[in-house]
């Protein structure tokens, strides 16, 4: 069998309620392509409906429901639990509730959204799974399962499978792994008709315990050790950040493909993943700007964002978002080519808002701009005058962005001479390493250097070495 025939074929759903233009429903179906694409999907196909909400029974109404059961050779019925035979009258009464139900939750039934029903041979059957662009409760899942008679995805499901795909470090993939499960547990459906099991032991099933709850009792216990496996991880991780307090750090936060990674590689000259590729990187790296600088200034590549991203998912990055929060800087970093980075800017400051980095100093850098007209270039230096403009393969960019970053950090010192006798060992080691040496000269009883740092690096050397 070829790889192209083990490639499944994907259909989406788009619900777009109320408050949702169809400008803000294509663009996030479009970003879903990206998604589903990165899994390895092919998407070949997409429904759409205009609902006045996303929580009834099967997402979409009656029509829409066979239509999208036609792209994947389902029934559009949603099978019952149990069946229960109901007499002529009451059969009446429910087909004229369920008709009205229907008609007051599509208004706008009209025939736009008819005329999207009519498919060709070819579509037809042709998808083997469905992913829907918002987040499912377990019933909608088995009952659109039970309608197109394929699996089903929602879009956390999708980021989730995506994050343990990518996840490459422990602490990574015990994140990933922690938010999964957290997912998993209320979606589990009973197995071999739900049935009480008899056990006992040490571990067992109580009295009258389904397989069902033991199940989610296996999950909770097993969320439970992830976590305090990870919060040992995460002590290791504050220890070697406290190594790191007195030195500068730059954190690279944005929207996933925004170019982070790239701009990472350029600065850092480091081996970095770079992939045009949602969440390519999820696990924190730490590089120093070379060529080197004084004082030495740490660049980090945090976990990109995106709309709709699972809460459980934010929740477990947190120790990864924490280099965010502990930074000196933070580079916002978007994609300028992108019509939609505005929002995607939004996003970035609403997660980061959540782990409290609202207050820590930031620059935002216009990524991409080789992508941009010079009349696009022209509008948004008129809207972001404080912005950086770079594009990563631009050696005068990248340069530009040093000195800016490097010109921020240098504000915020000051110039002082110190005098350093023949007698003190090891200050002037610390002092290179540490601070910018403006100048220097010699007598006969020690060095005079005139270097630029913060106040509490000034103060902590001269506590150390006992210098005035």
């Amino acid at each position: 069998m070829s790889i192209e025939n083990k490639i499944k074929n994907a259909v989406l759903v788009g619900i777009q309620l109320p408050k949702v233009s169809s400008a803000e429903l294509e663009a996030s179906l479009q970003e879903l392509t990206r998604l589903v694409t990165t899994l390895g999907y092919n998407v070949v196909g997409q429904v759409t409906q205009k609902r006045n909400s996303d929580r009834s029974a099967a997402v979409l109404g009656d029509g829409k429901l066979k239509e999208l059961a036609e792209w994947t050779g389902g029934t559009g019925k949603i099978a019952a639990m149990v069946e229960h035979k109901l007499s002529k009258a009451a059969q009446k009464w429910q087909d004229e509730k369920n008709a009205l139900a229907e008609e007051n939750e599509n208004p706008e039934n009209d025939s736009e959204n008819e005329e999207s029903g009519i498919l060709s041979e070819e579509q037809k059957n042709s998808a083997q799974i469905v992913i829907v662009d918002t987040e499912l409760s377990p019933s909608q899942l088995r009952n659109l399962e039970s309608a197109t008679g394929v699996t089903v995805l929602d879009r956390t499901g999708v980021i989730i499978e995506i994050f343990s795909r990518h996840a490459r470090t422990r602490a990574a993939r015990l994140q990933v792994e922690i938010a999964r499960l957290t997912y998993v547990a209320p979606r589990l459906r009973e197995t071999g008709g739900g049935e009480d099991r008899g056990g006992g032991g040490v571990g067992g099933k109580g009295a009258g315990e389904s397989s069902l709850e033991l199940d989610k009792r296996k999950i909770r216990d097993r969320i439970k050790e992830l976590k305090t496996e990870l919060a040992s991880i995460g002590n290791e991780h504050q220890v070697r950040r406290a190594r790191r307090e007195q030195e500068i750090s730059v954190a690279l936060v944005g929207y996933t493909n925004a170019g982070k990674s790239s701009l990472m590689r350029a600065m850092t000259g480091s081996e970095v993943l770079v992939a045009d590729k949602l969440f390519a990187t999820l696990d924190t790296t730490i590089r120093q700007l070379y060529p080197e600088t004084r004082p030495k200034v740490l660049m980090s590549d945090t976990v990109g964002f995106i709309k709709k991203l699972p809460h459980d998912l934010v929740a477990s990055f947190k120790s990864t978002l924490d280099e965010a929060l502990h930074a000196s800087l933070l580079l916002f970093v978007v994609d300028s080519s992108d019509p939609s980075f505005r929002s995607q800017l939004e996003v970035t400051q609403s997660v980061l808002a959540e782990v409290g980095a609202t207050e820590v100093p930031s620059l935002l850098v216009l990524n991409k701009k080789d992508r941009l007209t010079a009349e696009q270039m022209k509008s948004l230096r008129a809207e972001y005058p404080e912005a950086v403009m770079i594009s990563t393969r631009d050696k005068d960019d990248l340069k530009m962005m040093r000195d800016k970053i490097m010109g921020y950090f240098e504000s915020h010192m000051i110039d002082e001479t110190l005098f350093i006798p023949y007698t003190v060992q090891g200050v002037i080691g610390e002092i290179r390493a540490k601070m910018r040496v403006l100048s220097e000269s010699y007598d006969e009883k020690g060095v005079s250097l005139t270097v630029r740092a913060t106040e509490e690096s000034l103060s902590q050397l001269k506590k150390k070495f006992k210098i005035k």
